[in-house]
């Protein structure tokens, strides 16, 4: 599948369909889900990082549980807005995730999300470091989905 931008994937979705957000990491993919309206981000538990045809499997069925229609993948761009070799290996694993789950995907800018989640999670919920490191993930992926959806509401 092609990647999209995020408004003609928002398009292309039934009524009702959700949208599943991922931030690619070296040892997990962060994963979160939206509800049926667009509205609101979840997170999910993530997924280990691991063969593509795996961790296809694994969002091919969340996407069938959920009646999920696209993806939106985290895009490392630098802080200067530049695209670098991290925002090129995500371009590169999203078109290769769709492609292996059929599903269409559209990268959102992922700049700070692992910041804010961390910062949110050291002041607002008091976690330890262990437990932060399990939960950041999909709470970043949750951050990017939310913000995605923020910015093309309406």
């Amino acid at each position: 599948m092609a990647l999209f931008n995020l408004r003609d994937l928002r398009a292309r979705l039934r009524p009702g369909q959700r949208l599943i957000g991922l931030d690619p990491g070296a040892r997990r993919v962060g994963v979160a889900l939206s509800d049926a309206s667009l509205l609101l981000a979840s997170p999910r538990p993530a997924l280990p990082r691991g063969k593509l045809a795996a961790m296809a499997a694994a969002i091919r069925a969340l996407a069938a549980e959920e009646d999920a229609g696209g993806l939106v993948v985290g895009l490392p761009l630098s802080l200067d807005g530049s695209f670098g070799p991290a925002a090129q290996a995500a371009k590169d694993w999203a078109a290769a995730i769709s492609g292996a789950t059929g599903l269409p995907a559209a990268l959102w800018d992922e700049r700070l999300s692992s910041a804010g989640v961390n910062r949110m999670l050291i002041g607002e919920a008091d976690l330890s470091r262990k437990k932060r490191a399990a939960a950041t993930d999909s709470a970043a992926a949750a951050w990017i989905l939310q913000a995605a959806l923020d910015a093309t509401r309406g």
